[in-house]
């Protein structure tokens, strides 16, 4: 597969002027198109971001993560790429770690490749360490597939698939989300190891806040799962095509409710987005 004009680099970013143009340049010796996506930064991190040679997607203000890596993928999509490599704007990701990610899907036909951390962990602060395993046993446990690190940003990933996945998270719980859609639906995930790379920089995650809405997601992605294997129970088939109608949106601003009105097949919409990656 030619990576250079099948995928395109998804990079979001809040307040990462600092580092963000070594990031670009080192990343399009792998990947030409970069598309940093700056969710409502102050210090110029757009700026920077285009003379570094990335396409930039501007918020006005901050809208999380997942909102902004979503604007980024929708955007590769709309290029004509099919896959998408993400990572970090803040140099925690080594992007000599790159070829690992295409050599793995070449391999295995993989549809998402996550980078993993926890082969050596040491470099890790022992919080994030602690977490990061927790998280992933929860995961891993819900869905029957082992994910040692389930957190990593560091991920390339098949647009087409994520496309027809329920796929809505808007803050730091994207990455769980991610990994439960595609382990839950039965498509093949890949782990490689990645350089462990932490510095001085402040994590964007808020303690409390981000980890009541983790929390508040892994309630209704418990239901979800649940649910999806009722209806593979019913259906007497292995695959779990079936989705339910609601969106599993955690954000109160998308969603009034998150019940379920029972299964049906459907076509899930993402949400669309102008030039400037607003709803």
């Amino acid at each position: 597969m030619n990576w250079m004009t099948q995928c395109a680099a998804v990079i979001p970013c809040l307040n990462e002027s600092r580092t963000l143009a070594n990031v670009v340049e080192s990343v399009r010796e792998f990947v030409p198109t970069v598309i940093v996506v700056d969710d409502g930064s102050r210090d110029g991190t757009a700026d920077v971001a285009k003379s570094a040679g990335a396409e930039v997607i501007r918020h006005d203000h901050p809208r999380g993560k997942g909102v902004a890596l979503q604007a980024g993928w929708q955007r590769a999509r709309e290029f004509g790429f099919t896959w998408a490599l993400a990572l970090d704007g803040d140099g925690q990701h080594a992007a000599s770690d790159i070829p690992r990610f295409f050599e793995s899907t070449e391999r295995t036909h993989a549809e998402l490749v996550v980078g993993n951390r926890m082969d050596n962990p040491a470099a890790m602060p022992r919080l994030r360490r602690f977490v990061n395993r927790w998280m992933s046993a929860r995961i891993s446990a819900l869905v029957g597939v082992s994910l040692p690190d389930s957190q990593c940003g560091f991920r390339l990933m098949n647009l087409k698939t994520w496309e027809k996945l329920p796929v809505n998270a808007t803050h730091f719980e994207i990455e769980s989300e991610v990994l439960l859609a595609f382990a839950g639906h039965r498509r093949g995930i890949e782990f490689v190891p990645i350089e462990v790379i932490y510095k001085n920089e402040r994590s964007k995650i808020h303690p409390l806040r981000d980890t009541i809405r983790w929390f508040r997601w892994w309630l209704h992605a418990r239901q979800y799962i649940m649910e999806l294997r009722k209806s593979q129970s019913i259906s007497g088939t292995a695959s779990m095509s079936l989705t339910p109608s609601f969106s599993w949106v955690t954000s109160p601003a998308r969603h009034s409710t998150n019940r379920f009105s029972g299964l049906k097949s459907l076509q899930l919409q993402k949400p669309r987005m102008d030039t400037n990656g607003r709803e």
